[in-house]
């Protein structure tokens, strides 16, 4: 009876034995899935948090100087400086210059380094090297001095902003900010990513979502 008990007993002191190791191989894969899961979660967020600091960023608007290619509450996507490559006239741009405001501007390009920027305040027609701009985007003529004077040519590494709406923006005709150094533009606006309220409707134009474009479309 004894070596009948024992003989009965064996398989099943197997088949615990296999079920502990089936338990621990379970334990083991759900321990290698939880390590791989959070190691790609802390991978992807890492990843992020470096393009939105030297890639991209999102910027939202304050104010009406850019009315009506942009309007107040917008949320813009940011090229930053570092790899949008040059700028060009018409380029939409954060800039930050505490001689103006501690908080970012944006404003657009009128003009490069080395071109002559000149403004009929009677007419409201800006000329860049003589050539009288074409500027569609612009909600007016531009009629207010700022107190820079005119003709003015820029240095080398320098850009001319203005508003699109030249008679309520604080600009490169204010002395206070001028000229503006390449060194001080954060990047470039190529995307509007959500649409603030417009300044007259007081509504959320969708439509307007999408590529920002260097003539105002």
């Amino acid at each position: 009876m004894d070596r009948d008990e024992l003989r009965n007993d064996a398989p099943l002191r197997g088949e615990e034995g296999e079920e502990e190791t089936a338990e621990k191989s379970t334990a083991e894969r759900a321990g290698r899935e939880l390590y791989e899961w959070v190691r790609s979660l802390v991978a992807s967020v890492l990843i992020i948090t470096l393009v939105f600091t030297f890639v991209i960023r999102m910027m939202g608007v304050e104010g009406p100087s850019m009315i009506p290619t942009l309007q107040e509450g917008d949320r813009l996507l940011v090229l930053n400086s570092l790899i949008c490559g040059d700028y060009q006239r018409g380029d939409i741009v954060i800039a930050r210059k505490t001689s103006l405001s501690q908080e970012p501007i944006v404003k657009r390009v009128i003009a490069l380094g080395g071109q002559t920027v000149d403004i009929d305040f009677e007419s409201g027609a800006v000329y860049v090297d003589g050539e009288k701009l074409q500027e569609d985007y612009v909600n007016d003529l531009t009629y207010t001095e700022e107190g820079v004077e005119f003709p003015l040519t820029l240095g080398e590494n320098e850009v001319f902003l203005m508003g699109d709406n030249r008679n309520h923006s604080t600009d490169s005709r204010d002395t206070r900010l001028g000229p503006v150094d390449r060194s001080f533009l954060i990047g470039k606006a190529v995307f509007l990513v959500f649409p603030g309220r417009d300044s007259l409707t007081l509504e959320r134009d969708f439509s307007r979502i999408g590529l920002l474009g260097r003539n105002g479309d």
